[in-house]
């Protein structure tokens, strides 16, 4: 019996110990056994545990619980990513919430380069369908990690669109991996385990409850460089993820709608209220993320040499070929332009093409 693992999964039993407050402990004691050994007294006089908390973890005695999952661990050959494992999600372990402990049924590195989540309703049209497909199919030459909750819609259109482009896909699941919910996507489940895989934080025997989908949707948001909505009411899981993508600093992006299409309620509200960046198509998301290779780039620093410049776009730009990137802030001390005359300049020269925007008022030169 692996002892550490043991004492990992019983963490996450021990009642009134939430992903906060175990993620707080590990990193005070190191590790998941030493939580439970630690005198009451200490557990006590840490900030957010106090005496109730620490008598939950001196009591508990659930380890028998412990034992059984990773039997059915051990069954199905499955991956128990505790927070402290190399192989645990970073962007997600950056969450204030991340949880403590993930089961992982698959092949894809869940720490590559770029991931993409995509959500979006159950109930889609034939617009957000092929907005969905034709997303997934651009972002095949990119190697992009796709990521969403197998759900019916638009998460089971973008987990067939990735397979079908041979890109792996990740399906972040609301129960155990003991079952696959829906049903239906039972065959597509196990495409996924050999193209990418199957992610939860939650026990064997666990069921699908409705409570769940909302903390399962934390993973989908948390994981991901990017999250895509396609097509969401104003009310759902998709407008959850996409707050709780923003409440983690992620770049949030939104297919619009016809204004009277309920189907595009909620892309249009996150656009509008300026929670999500407006996208058409995979160019502008492959923009905004600055995932562009650089040869699609050259032949727009070729027309650059036939541009003419004001004295106030050519100081703007000889900033930017000396930095990488640079925020509007940074730019406006350096360049010791008036706020008005800067943002004429930076207009015209995104006009021409010479500089692009990107997310968090980054400027850089195209």
């Amino acid at each position: 019996m692996n002892k550490d693992l043991l004492y990992q999964i019983a963490l996450t039993l021990v009642p009134n110990i939430g992903d906060v407050h175990a993620k707080i402990l590990v990193g005070i004691f190191g590790d998941a056994e030493s939580v439970f050994k630690a005198k009451k007294k200490e557990l006590e006089c840490i900030e957010g545990i106090g005496t109730i908390r620490a008598s939950c973890i001196k009591t508990f005695d659930n380890f028998l619980s412990s034992e059984e999952e990773i039997k059915f661990i051990e069954k199905y050959k499955i991956s128990p990513l505790f927070i402290t494992d190399s192989r645990y999600p970073q962007r997600l372990l950056n969450c204030y919430d991340s949880p403590t402990l993930l089961y992982y049924r698959g092949n894809a590195d869940l720490n590559t380069s770029k991931i993409v989540s995509i959500v979006g309703t159950r109930n889609n049209s034939e617009y957000g369908r092929n907005i969905c497909e034709k997303l997934v199919e651009d972002l095949q030459e990119e190697n992009i990690l796709i990521v969403s909750g197998l759900a019916f819609g638009i998460d089971t259109i973008a987990h067939k669109a990735a397979i079908k482009n041979n890109l792996q896909t990740i399906g972040v699941l609301a129960h155990g991996l003991d079952k696959i919910y829906p049903a239906q996507n039972k065959i597509l489940a196990k495409q996924m385990i050999d193209q990418g895989g199957l992610l939860t934080d939650y026990l064997s025997n666990t069921n699908p409850d409705k409570q769940n989908f909302p903390k399962r949707n934390r993973i989908v948001a948390g994981m991901c460089d990017a999250l895509v909505v396609i097509e969401s009411g104003k009310k759902g899981g998709s407008l959850i993820t996409a707050e709780l993508g923003n409440g983690y600093n992620k770049d949030v992006f939104a297919f619009p709608g016809k204004t009277t299409d309920t189907k595009s309620e909620g892309c249009n509200y996150l656009i509008k209220n300026n929670k999500a960046f407006l996208i058409t198509d995979a160019e502008d998301l492959l923009t905004l993320m600055n995932w562009t290779h650089k040869k699609k780039k050259s032949p727009k620093k070729q027309r650059e040499l036939f541009i003419e410049l004001t004295d106030n776009e050519k100081i703007i730009v000889d900033i930017l070929s000396q930095n990488e990137s640079l925020q509007i802030d940074e730019l406006y001390i350096k360049c010791g332009l008036s706020s008005s005359a800067m943002a004429a300049a930076l207009l015209q020269l995104e006009m021409q093409q010479v500089v692009i925007t990107l997310p968090g008022k980054i400027y850089k030169l195209n």
